[in-house]
């Protein structure tokens, strides 16, 4: 439980310092009248809601005819939550556009590195990157400056890549090598070539970022790890999940603890199930309000997804961290907002810059969790295993560093589809668009 709650900690600890973000322009659209205005926002998963691999889901597109009118503007404030990280947030938007009908904004995309705009600390570290996909144009966009990938350190240094017998180097010349020290890995997502990159971060994390040297004894703590996605398997057009980077991950932790005694950690663990994945969406779920000229509060996020083990646990985490901070400070913070007055400082050992919105008036005060059945969940394979089995530690698909509590994996609502999620949604919510 001790690792959860350190983890809520620097999560919360963030959340606290979130700094007021003005509405992206592409957001500023015409608002409607009072009467139309919603007070409810959705958090939309991808995989396993919207498509599976590269093959739309049939209700999806008959859901997002309902929440778009007749110009295309949305009825509802929407983000589309993924953790997913092989791509810059306008390539996933692009994608989007084609499979729902509708035009998306980059601005309503949040990949599982998105979140790290906040984290202003990392921007200038010379940083280890790791993933698939244009991971250098990802790690820019996010605000790094100084990126290293992993393919870069192997052709460097190319004697430290010997799994691949078919790519073993030829010995390199015997000119030194003059590479920066990487003083942080920033793990994005899935890579290709895994022998590759476990090596090689290894290599770095037993350094101390100076893969070249031979260090006379292990330096731990090791330089920061972030991780930017921690699910085990997700749904593509296979019958059954595969493997996702929670597997990667996986496999980091233990052949580092395998080599060291010591366990890998972390000073970052982002995308869902966690806390600060979820403020962040409902701060851009908040800007959009705004840019539309909504003036009615935000009050009920509706986290719609596939996976129990991240979608539904984030969604209820969040809803467990709103409940906390209403009943504990949120009536100061708010009271001091609505005076003027700046919120209370966080300790400066707390050394987290980060750059989003305050919790302000306006912010959820709940967030439900609504699983479908187009994805990971499937209802009768759930039935077959029994309810009991999959929320025992025996099968637990999170993360070590969360703690697993059964009931957070429990859905506020089942339904087929993304479409039966809308029209739940509307009906809970006696919304009727205009």
């Amino acid at each position: 439980m001790r690792a959860l709650l350190a983890l809520s900690r620097v999560a919360r600890t963030a959340l606290r310092r979130l700094k007021k973000e003005q509405a992206p322009a592409s957001c500023r659209l015409a608002g409607g009248t009072a009467e139309s205005q919603p007070c409810f926002g959705l958090l939309v998963d991808i995989d396993g809601v919207l498509v599976r691999g590269k093959t739309p889901i049939p209700a999806a597109r008959k859901a997002f005819k309902k929440l778009v009118n007749i110009k295309g503007e949305f009825l509802v404030p929407v983000v589309f939550v993924t953790n997913s990280g092989n791509c810059v947030r306008q390539t996933k938007a692009d994608q989007l556009t084609r499979v729902l009908g509708v035009p998306i904004s980059q601005d309503q995309v949040m990949m599982a590195h998105s979140p790290l705009q906040m984290f202003k600390r990392y921007h200038d570290k010379c940083v280890l990157v790791s993933g698939q996909g244009p991971v250098m144009d990802i790690a820019k966009s996010i605000g790094f400056t100084h990126v290293i990938t992993v393919e870069m350190l192997r052709e460097a240094f190319p004697l430290l890549d010997m799994m691949d017998h078919d790519r073993k180097p030829a010995l390199p010349s015997p000119k030194p090598v003059k590479f920066p020290n990487i003083e942080a890995i920033i793990l994005f997502c899935e890579p290709t070539q895994w022998e590759t990159h476990l090596q090689l971060i290894i290599d770095v994390l037993l350094t101390a970022g100076k893969p070249d040297s031979i260090p006379r004894r292990l330096l731990y703590p090791h330089i920061p790890v972030v991780a930017c996605n921690t699910d085990l398997m997700w749904v593509a057009e296979g019958k059954s999940p595969r493997f996702g980077h929670g597997i990667f991950v996986l496999c980091l932790e233990n052949i580092y603890k395998k080599i060291t005694g010591k366990d890998l950690k972390y000073e970052l663990m982002l995308g869902k199930p966690s806390e600060i994945t979820y403020h962040y969406a409902d701060c851009l779920i908040r800007v959009q309000a705004v840019g539309r000229g909504w003036l009615k509060p935000i009050h009920t996020l509706y986290a719609i997804g596939d996976n129990r083990m991240t979608d539904i646990y984030g969604a209820n985490l969040y809803n467990r961290y709103l409940e906390e901070e209403s009943s504990t400070k949120g009536s100061r913070v708010q009271a001091k907002v609505a005076a003027g007055k700046q919120t209370a400082m966080v300790p400066q050992d707390e050394d987290l810059d980060v750059l989003t919105s305050e919790l302000t008036p306006g912010s959820a005060t709940c967030c439900k969790s609504v699983l479908v059945c187009t994805g990971v969940y499937n209802p009768t394979k759930d039935a077959m295993a029994g309810h009991e089995e999959l929320t025992t530690g025996t099968v637990f698909h999170g993360h070590r560093d969360f703690m697993f509590e059964a009931d957070l994996s429990d859905p506020d609502y089942i339904v087929p589809d993304i479409d039966a999620a809308v029209e739940l949604i509307y009906k809970l919510e006696k919304y009727v668009p205009k």
